[in-house]
């Protein structure tokens, strides 16, 4: 397919000896007698020899447990496969390892809190939640729901929680009532841990309604963590709620106690969307998303002990799981709550400058609303520390790439990144050893034996079809809740393609052995019965000044499918004649003649989850006049409304 002639990023000329990735490689050589001609051929040994490729993943990361017995278990379906099945371990002990007066977490709520918490405030933390958990009665398979902002307390009442081997899961303070109780009343938790408010884009929003709605209807004990209101009043109100303060008063801090348990105890129980229903209860295992991230963030990241890691992400994105798992390789987690653009665009640049963070996460919507806001941070920020930069959430555009390069940091690793939910981890991603070209995925995670696969399930180059994994890896959830036949969960992955894990993205593979991905699966187009990805046509469309941002379906149309495109504006733009033929022409050229919409109307507000990606699939219900199920999965279900009845769409 066509690119650009020339990498946007090279690696060092030392990067083959210096790296962690290319060190760790090394190692497996020597221990396997193999010599590997670079890291695509690397990548094939991994999924071949996964054993051996995952047994040396436990060792060179350093992780704590014990292991006797076989490193993997895999002699039929991929959903009966199991990996280090005798060996012991505590994720908590695993991110707790470090002690001393460094910042293990450094903390910014818009411009209104700041806190720092070393590594032995942090234990001291863990230490007094634990002894009130289990003063409480909780033990290790109970359920602990969290509707928290990404504050330091979170990450402490997590490893709490996973240290007696209870099960976290949380979501963001901006869900709405039902779709709090539309998660956590089917997981019913044994304790409920709220905060008292939070900050968002200069505003404290009180949510002690709220609270007081969800501990109703789950009649479950409440924590009220302190924030931005009064915890106190909240607390008091409840039936049976604490606040922190007088929850782990009575004890006094000691070292941790970390309760042994198997590699596959369930650690997190994590939700799809629930854009298209009820949301699902995916959950995962300890070991699996402990040595997942242990890998992607050592290997693929080269996170190193004592650096700065940031994620721009909220409590109720897998992202948050994520950045947390910094902690076990020593990093020093940054920690953001509240609007990127408060009190204006350069909030995290300014963080990102003012502790000299290595490694910045942020979303592509995140990357393309910088470069629409004109802000160009090269110019305005010293980033000299910053060595990588991840974007996920949506396949970051060419544009997007270009942007990062010239206008945030000319020298930086930009990894693109995807995978999801699903595996609370990346299927592609980022790698130290590797170019980076633009607009494209730089390759498969290791060990992950991801493939494009089309129609009738064959492998296939320089085509679009769906991202597949062929092999068992240790990071696929463990089951779904309430699905005691795994019904659900073999509906979800495996129902395309048999023993094959079908992930539901639209990709392709590149001539540079790189990925790209062209959307989601189910919200690809049909025209005419040419499948087609819509980030094609947001690539095209989202890259002229006058849109700021684009939402494209398939609408049923005379026995076809035809495209429709809408469009947010930007200030003071009309969607005339002259800006819709702009529009087809630009598309034409840059995608095809059959990504050329058939309608183009604008639209005041665009729907998105929570997480801030558009929802494509609703708008669809919507536009065919069918009834969307769960409406408070949505940051802004009031859009949905813009798209209903529409009288250019009748003709």
């Amino acid at each position: 397919m066509p690119h650009a002639p020339k990498p946007l990023w090279t690696p060092a000329p030392d990067a083959g000896s210096q790296t962690s990735l290319a060190q760790f490689m090394q190692k497996c050589a020597q221990r396997h007698g193999r010599n590997f001609t670079g890291p695509d051929d690397f990548h094939v040994w991994s999924v071949t020899e996964r054993a051996d490729f995952w047994s040396a993943v436990w060792d060179f990361c350093g992780v704590r447990g014990e292991r006797p017995g076989p490193v993997l278990v895999d002699q039929g379906h991929m959903t009966e496969a199991r990996f280090f099945p005798e060996a012991t371990l505590n994720f908590a002990e695993n991110l707790l390892s470090r002690r001393g007066g460094k910042d293990a977490l450094i903390f910014r709520g818009e411009d209104k809190v700041f806190s720092r918490w070393s590594w032995d405030e942090l234990t001291a933390s863990v230490s007094r939640l634990q002894q009130a958990f289990r003063a409480l009665g909780l033990r290790k398979g109970d359920r602990i729901a969290a509707m928290l902002p990404n504050v330091p307390e979170t990450v402490a009442c997590m490893l709490a929680a996973a240290s007696i081997g209870a099960i976290w899961s949380s979501c963001s303070p901006d869900f709405g009532i039902q779709g709090v109780l539309d998660r956590f009343g089917q997981i019913e938790p044994k304790l409920f841990i709220a905060s008292d408010g939070y900050w968002y884009n200069g505003k404290l929003q009180d949510v002690s309604d709220k609270v007081q709605a969800v501990a109703a209807k789950l009649a479950v004990r409440v924590l009220v963590v302190p924030y931005a209101g009064d915890a106190e009043a909240l607390a008091a109100s409840l039936a049976e709620g604490r606040t922190l303060a007088k929850f782990i008063e009575p004890f006094q801090a000691q070292e941790p106690q970390f309760e042994q348990l198997p590699f596959a105890h369930p650690l997190y129980i994590l939700f799809s969307s629930g854009t298209t229903g009820v949301p699902k209860c995916i959950v995962h295992s300890a070991g699996g998303t402990l040595l997942q991230h242990l890998k992607e963030q050592q290997l693929h990241c080269g996170l190193m002990p004592g650096e700065k890691l940031f994620y721009f992400t909220t409590c109720g994105w897998m992202m948050w799981n994520w950045l947390v798992s910094g902690l076990a390789s020593g990093a020093s987690l940054c920690l953001y709550d509240g609007s990127p653009f408060a009190p204006d665009g350069n909030v995290l640049f300014d963080f990102a400058q003012d502790e000299q963070v290595a490694i910045f996460g942020t979303s592509a919507k995140y990357i393309d609303a910088v470069r629409k806001a004109g802000l160009v941070p090269i110019k305005t920020h010293d980033l000299s520390h910053l060595r990588m930069i991840t974007s996920t959430g949506s396949p970051l555009s060419p544009e997007g790439f270009s942007f990062v390069y010239e206008g945030i940091k000319p020298d930086v690793h930009l990894a693109s990144i995807s995978g999801g939910t699903d595996i609370v981890s990346c299927f592609v991603l980022g790698n130290p050893l590797k170019p980076v070209w633009r607009g494209e995925i730089q390759g498969p995670g290791l060990g992950l034996a991801v493939d494009v696969f089309d129609e009738e399930g064959q492998p296939i180059r320089g085509e679009k079809g769906e991202l597949v994994c062929t092999k068992a890896f240790p990071s696929m959830p463990m089951m779904f809740w309430n699905d005691p036949d795994g019904a659900k969960y073999r509906a979800a992955y495996f129902e395309r393609f048999d023993n094959i894990w079908c992930h539901g993205d639209f990709a392709e593979w590149t001539d540079h052995g790189g990925l790209i991905i062209h959307g989601r699966s189910d919200a690809t187009l049909n025209p005419g019965g040419v499948r087609i990805g819509t980030a094609e046509i947001y690539n095209q469309v989202e890259k002229l000044d006058e849109v700021a941002e684009a939402l494209c379906i398939g609408q049923d149309f005379e026995d076809d499918v035809r495209v429709v495109l809408f469009v947010r504006l930007g200030p003071g733009i009309v969607l005339d004649d002259a800006l819709q033929a702009k529009i087809r022409a630009g598309i034409r050229a840059g995608a095809s003649p059959r990504h050329v919409p058939a309608k183009i109307i604008a639209v005041t507000d665009i729907p998105r989850t929570k997480s801030g990606k558009i929802v494509e699939l609703a708008v669809r219900e919507v536009v065919h006049g069918r009834v969307v199920k769960n409406r408070e999965a949505l940051a802004n279900p009031q859009a949905l409304d813009l798209f209903a009845g529409l009288a250019e769409l009748r003709t």
